[in-house]
């Protein structure tokens, strides 16, 4: 804080923090990858699978909860509604389709039989 603002403060007998915020702080924004996931389009999250993305496990199939009613928050996403993308492991880049390829059997039988 500039020292020609301190005299606009009244005094206090408590010591107290001056917190200034700033306006116009550019934030940072994430750049999606190229290429991107196809599941999560980039973002590497997806709904709650869960809840539903709704971020309760109670009365998940309304939109909000009948007045008097508690949400009961979801354990699994901790009542965000999101989840990581189960095909990019949430990084958001394209990544091919893990999993075993097995040797195709209908090609070694056919070389089997031209020797």
């Amino acid at each position: 804080m500039s020292p020609n603002l301190l005299h606009l403060l009244p005094p206090s007998p408590f010591p107290s923090w001056v917190v200034i915020t700033e306006s116009n702080v550019k934030k940072k924004r994430r750049k999606k990858p190229d290429p991107h996931c196809v599941v999560c389009e980039g973002s590497g999250r997806v709904d709650c699978h869960q809840c539903c993305g709704k971020g309760r496990t109670n009365k998940v199939h309304l939109e909000m909860l009948p007045k008097g009613e508690w949400p009961k928050w979801c354990r699994t996403c901790g009542g965000s509604g999101l989840g990581y993308c189960s095909r990019c492991l949430g990084i958001g880049e394209y990544r091919y389709i893990m999993g075993f390829h097995f040797m195709n059997r209908d090609n070694d039988k056919s070389q089997e039989n031209k020797s």
